[in-house]
């Protein structure tokens, strides 16, 4: 079912940009220091503090994302809900409810799942290197889209979405870390699938 009648909101919100400074933590979450967006996406990538967000509607299925064709990193990858970083002095579930609400126009409370950390290397000079947490929510309504950030999105059913993640061309068509978060997700934390359907 396509529900995206009327439901953009181009310039609405703004983006992040990249001299927006993100928090560098170590192996334990421990705040380090601060850097810009760019120089924590360069190279191999710096370890910084991130959140990312699956938001399923009343028929159990996820909210999937195009990432923008002006992202420098994973430009029109599908991905899951929402994913960002928090400011500096912004706690993480302050952070998920603001950006929830600047991509895709929804508020809803989160669950908080897990937090895991990953490298992933995009290109020879562009990477991304976070210690993530990951919530899930529901929300009845559709999405708003922020242009600047999503350049289109669907619902897509939980088997619809396994078979796509177990495609032969899911890397080149997936970002990582949701394929990363979707495998975790389906090992651990079933109940919680459970709970949206």
């Amino acid at each position: 079912m396509d529900d995206r009648r009327d439901t953009d909101c181009a310039g609405a919100r703004t983006g992040s940009p990249d001299t927006e400074a993100l928090i560098l933590v170590d192996s334990a979450d421990r705040e380090v220091g601060h850097l810009s967006k760019e120089r924590c996406h360069e190279g191999r990538g710096v370890l910084h503090r991130a959140f990312s967000l699956w938001i399923f509607n009343e028929r159990g299925e996820l909210l999937l994302q195009q990432r923008s064709a002006q992202k420098r990193l994973w430009p029109l990858y599908w991905s899951n809900s929402c994913c960002s970083h928090p400011r500096r002095d912004e706690s993480i579930e302050t952070a998920s409810r603001r950006r929830l609400s600047e991509e895709l126009g929804i508020s809803c409370p989160l669950q908080f799942l897990f937090k895991f950390q990953y490298q992933a290397q995009f290109d020879a000079t562009g990477a991304e290197h976070e210690l993530c947490s990951v919530f899930i929510g529901h929300s009845a309504g559709s999405p708003r889209v922020n242009r600047q950030e999503i350049l289109d999105w669907r619902w897509i059913s939980q088997e619809a979405l396994h078979v796509e993640m177990e495609a032969n061309d899911a890397e080149a068509k997936l970002t990582p870390w949701f394929r990363l978060e979707w495998a975790q997700i389906r090992r651990d934390h079933r109940p919680a699938l459970q709970i949206t359907q």
